[in-house]
């Protein structure tokens, strides 16, 4: 690819972005033509320029809570998308190993309560019924241990206080930011290519334009605003807005405006995973309704269970190990199965771009910015950065200013995740190798530092977590604290003096709650079955 600038003068029109292209398709492109069909319907022109031969990264099949919201705003039911993507439920992240050998946690989506004005984890730690901490103060561990689904044969939805929307043509549409104090109950796995594959259909049957072929050139104008990308078969394609979806190659915006890239290489030192899709035999083996994250000598393997396959790979240092040895582990933690599997090795950039939207161009998804995936975050910012945009949306009049609230608003969610999960690893009880006690010594975020030290007097709240919005509510530190096991936590001075009666009922209305639920929802599988047999 070649960038051609600065030989025409512009001839854009300041006060109207009317054509919008996306360059490069997989999920973050189909993902951003579809929320914009469905957000301004006929009233803009989008063309999503995709390559025949540059495949997608394929690691992004775990998600966030938030992109229900993103289904919602589409309008699609889950009987409508879920079956055409091999989709399953995801009520936690299951961490494994993290603290010793044999030991798991959950993160789960489920608000921590609290009683009389103290997090149940408050509460846990001055009067611990159990061990397990996420049995004690969540519903969703125990149904994760029970392997249950969050809805009812009938769909009707587990009651953990989150009120469905509507989804007919007129009714309002929520959005992330909307909902930042509320917790939906689950998140979804799917197959990333074949999510692609139906949101090409989707956004198409809605007008979007679909040119197939490679982008050859970026064209600038003299202001320095791209003006037109050409292709190798269908010449140039111009436009107002260009949404670069090009992956880490980031061909718009870092290669052909220059944009510089942040690295988080010094305190999230994971750059290479390997990747294996190993085939499934749903009826005979349980879904597990979340992802697991199981610690490794030189990072951590990912298990995603899907209708047709387990998704699973290997995140890790290069610094630690070589691709050849992260593929044999890998293989050996699967088993048998991956015998004739193909493994996709991955080299990670792990950082930002130092401003997301530049001139007329915005990058989303890995051309934007990437940590690694351990909190299935990637789809979580692309979602996120799709919203940012609508709501950002240039019309010509004070577009500096948009593109600067843009840029603020991408940046504190990429260092608020990075901070989040650098916790994940200077939090982990384990040492017995150089990777393990390199990460209780590695640089991480002066701010982070000082968290972690008042964390070590009192639990986290949200006036002690990192302070703009990064999609991770204070709860999630409480359980990454709690269950990684290595950073000394106390309980409130204050509980020692507070009745503890109305938080020992708290505790026990939760154990009741738990086995009720365990006893009435179905397994996954069953789930699913039903699902498809009404189809």
């Amino acid at each position: 690819m070649t960038v051609s600038g600065a030989a025409a003068k512009s001839t854009r029109d300041p006060g109207r972005t009317q054509r919008v292209v996306i360059v490069g398709g997989g999920t973050a492109g189909w993902m951003t033509a579809s929320y914009l069909a469905a957000a301004f319907g006929d009233r803009i022109d989008v063309t999503v320029v995709e390559s025949a031969t540059v495949g997608t990264i394929g690691v992004g099949e775990a998600t966030f809570s938030d992109i229900r919201h993103f289904f919602e705003f589409l309008r699609l039911e889950e009987s409508e998308w879920m079956p055409a993507c091999n989709a399953t439920y995801k009520l936690a992240v299951r961490f494994e190993n993290w603290r010793e050998p044999g030991h798991h946690f959950y993160h789960p989506f489920e608000q921590m309560a609290s009683v009389d004005g103290f997090p149940l984890s408050d509460w846990w730690l001055r009067y611990p019924t159990t061990s397990r901490f996420d049995k004690d103060c969540f519903v969703m561990a125990s149904l994760c241990d029970a392997e249950r689904s969050p809805r009812y044969l009938d769909g009707s939805l587990v009651d953990q206080g989150f009120v469905e929307q509507t989804r007919d043509e007129t009714s309002a549409r929520s959005t992330i930011a909307e909902y930042q104090g509320a917790q939906i109950p689950y998140a979804y796995h799917f197959e990333a290519h074949l999510l692609a594959k139906f949101l090409t259909g989707y956004s198409t049957q809605r007008g979007v334009k679909h040119v197939v072929d490679n982008v050859v050139d970026v064209a600038l104008d003299d202001q320095g605003f791209i003006s037109h990308v050409r292709t190798a078969e269908h010449g140039e394609i111009a436009g107002d807005l260009f949404v670069d979806c090009t992956g880490f190659r980031a061909l718009l915006l870092n290669k052909a405006l220059g944009e510089p890239f942040v690295s988080y290489q010094d305190t999230l030192p994971n750059d290479s995973a390997v990747a294996l899709q190993v085939p499934l035999d749903m009826e005979s083996k349980p879904l597990r309704p979340c992802t697991t994250a199981t610690a490794q000598d030189a990072g951590w393997i990912w298990t995603i269970p899907l209708i047709s396959r387990i998704g699973t790979g290997y995140v890790y240092a290069s610094d630690y190990a070589t691709p050849e040895e992260a593929e044999r582990v890998l293989r050996e933690f699967v088993g048998p199965e991956t015998a004739d599997v193909p493994a996709n090795h991955i080299r990670m950039r792990i950082g930002r771009s130092q401003r997301s939207w530049v001139k007329n161009c915005v990058a989303v998804g890995l051309s934007s910015g990437f940590v690694e995936p351990l909190e299935s975050t990637g789809i979580f910012f692309i979602h996120h950065a799709i919203e940012q945009m609508v709501k950002y949306f240039p019309s010509g009049l004070g577009d500096d200013l948009l593109r600067e609230q843009y840029n603020r608003s991408i940046t504190h969610v990429m260092d608020g995740v990075r901070e989040f999960l650098c916790l994940h690893y200077r939090g982990a009880k384990r040492v017995d190798n150089q990777y393990w006690k390199d990460t209780k010594t590695r640089v991480i975020p002066d701010a982070l530092a000082e968290r972690i030290e008042i964390w070590q007097h009192k639990v986290p709240d949200s006036e002690s977590i990192y302070p703009y919005y990064h999609g991770l509510p204070p709860y999630s530190y409480n359980c990454i604290l709690l269950g990684t096991g290595g950073i000394d936590v106390r309980h409130s001075p204050a509980v020692e003096l507070a009745d503890e009666r109305a938080a020992l009922a708290e505790f026990e209305r939760i154990r009741v709650k738990a086995e009720k639920l365990v006893q009435e929802l179905p397994t996954q599988n069953e789930y699913f079955a039903a699902m498809r047999a009404n189809q």
